[in-house]
């Protein structure tokens, strides 16, 4: 049987990575080695450190991974893509032109039988106040369209600054136990109203697959800026892995 791949929090195009381009040929690199056994990919969030499209124009680089992407599709492979707190800003372009399925909140699917709750993981559980109010304002239709009317030259300065300082000040993304990981309580939490046999997240930057009950798991993704991980699915059996190219 095909896979199923998770992968999330790649953060393409930021300025804080040692070698943003050899990054993106890494994560091309490792679609090229799953492409011929994948059924569909889920692509968790924060793959871009910052995207915003106007309606006639769009950023510049990425164009290696579109092209791999548009390649798989065109291959028949489904791609999805559930958006991050720093891919927010995906619209028409994405979709349209390479034929991903664009996932704009958390969703509850059956893959092979199995229930599986989906989210790039922010702003579930208890989050602090200003991290609420400044996503509240980032989804806000009214605000992205009085950003869109400031020149991109500003706004893409602003945009990679802001990404780096605030990766920069970000609490540390090491795993501190069950009762202090907000996902895992987020998740406990939602099975005690409804069953789900796997929880998918990213967003805080560590591996983690833990069971919650007998049959109930939470994984958590990593990231592709030390760890180069991601998850399969074979319709029996999920795997956190890490991608070696060496």
């Amino acid at each position: 049987m095909k896979q199923i791949y998770f992968i999330s929090d790649l953060h393409l195009g930021a300025r804080t990575l040692d070698n943003p381009r050899e990054t993106e040929r890494r994560v091309v690199r490792w679609l090229d080695s799953v492409k011929d056994n994948a059924k569909a990919i889920y692509l968790m969030g924060d793959i871009l450190d910052y995207w915003y499209e106007y309606k006639t124009v769009v950023p510049r680089g990425y164009v290696r991974f579109f092209g791999k992407i548009a390649e798989l599709t065109d291959m028949g492979i489904e791609i999805h893509w559930f958006i991050g707190n720093h891919d927010i800003w995906i619209f028409d372009y994405i979709p349209s032109e390479l034929g991903v399925i664009v996932h704009t909140k958390p969703e509850i699917k059956n893959i092979e039988g199995k229930s599986f709750f989906l989210a790039h993981g922010d702003g579930l559980g208890k989050t602090p106040f200003s991290f609420r109010l400044i996503r509240s304002i980032f989804h806000n239709r009214f605000c992205q369209i009085l950003y869109s009317a400031i020149h991109p030259r500003w706004t893409v300065a602003f945009a990679h600054k802001w990404s780096s300082h605030s990766r920069l000040n970000a609490k540390e993304t090491t795993y501190k136990g069950e009762s202090e990981e907000y996902l895992v309580n987020f998740a406990k939490d939602f099975l005690s109203k409804e069953h789900i046999d796997y929880f998918i997240f990213g967003h805080r930057h560590i591996m983690l697959d833990l069971m919650l009950k007998r049959d109930s798991r939470i994984l958590i993704l990593g990231d592709w800026i030390t760890l180069f991980s991601y998850a399969t699915f074979d319709g029996e059996n999920i795997k956190l892995e890490q991608f070696e190219t060496e």
